[in-house]
């Protein structure tokens, strides 16, 4: 099955790249920060196991990520400007019934269309997330901004290290990833009464990076945790990622 790639309009008319693949049921995929649909969905087989299950893998590349904008304008960045066009691609997609996944960066701006912005997918998957990650943000933003404002002189053994590298593989544009966390500094979710949809927490069985994903599942009103193998780097390279998605969407 090939990949599809399209471009729609974010909040203010920059291109935003949305991947396909498959056909069925819609699936929206939000990849990880310095990530891509290539990277978290595509590149180690998930979007093909959800496709070959029956649905369609729908995987936009975020703002300042893979192949969409990566506009160095700070007006191009508002608050929440990553749920801004999650709203705006259901809107231009025509995603009536559909269901909501995402890792990591993903997986917050999915909850908070979900508990925020009024997005009512059929069920919610949220992956390399945790509480801490979702009400005590701004540890992991300076962190983040740290490792920009070091990028290139970090050495092995740093903390930020591992970041580092990351972005070097994935070609991170600094100007438009700083920009982008930036635009975080004051979101947070706190109130999760909206998130009645049944949930599932799917996280690495060695990931804390976002703090803990089964406190989070406990103050979600119907939420489950499972865990599978891996680091919140690893996880998504492995086969059980698709598989947990696949299995959560089909029970």
């Amino acid at each position: 099955m090939p990949v599809t790639t399209t471009f729609l309009a974010g909040f203010d008319g920059a291109p935003l790249a949305v991947h396909r693949l498959g056909t069925g049921r819609p699936v929206l995929l939000l990849h990880g920060l310095f990530s891509s649909a290539e990277v978290n969905w595509i590149k180690y087989g998930t979007a093909e196991a959800i496709a070959a299950a029956g649905f369609e893998a729908i995987m936009p590349d975020l703002r300042a990520h893979g192949q969409s904008a990566h506009p160095h304008d700070p007006a191009a960045y508002p608050e929440d400007v990553l749920v801004r066009d999650l709203t705006g691609l259901v809107d231009q997609l025509g995603l009536a019934d559909y269901d909501l996944c995402g890792f990591s960066l993903g997986a917050r701006t999915a909850l908070k269309g979900v508990a925020e912005a009024g997005l009512t997918p059929r069920r919610l998957i949220l992956s390399g997330m945790g509480l801490a990650g979702i009400q005590r943000w701004s540890g992991r933003i300076g962190f983040f901004l740290d490792a920009i404002a070091r990028f290139g002189t970090i050495p092995r053994g740093d903390p930020a290290y591992f970041a580092q590298a990351f972005m070097k593989s994935t070609g991170t544009d600094l100007v438009a990833s700083r920009l982008l966390l930036e635009s975080f500094q004051a979101g947070q979710v706190s109130d999760f009464a909206a998130v009645t949809m049944p949930t599932l927490l799917l996280c690495g069985s060695e990931d804390d990076d976002n703090g803990s994903a089964e406190e989070l599942a406990a103050v979600l009103p119907n939420a489950t945790h499972a865990a599978m193998p891996g680091t919140h780097m690893t996880s998504v390279t492995k086969r059980e990622f698709g598989a947990g998605i696949v299995a959560f969407l089909t029970g």
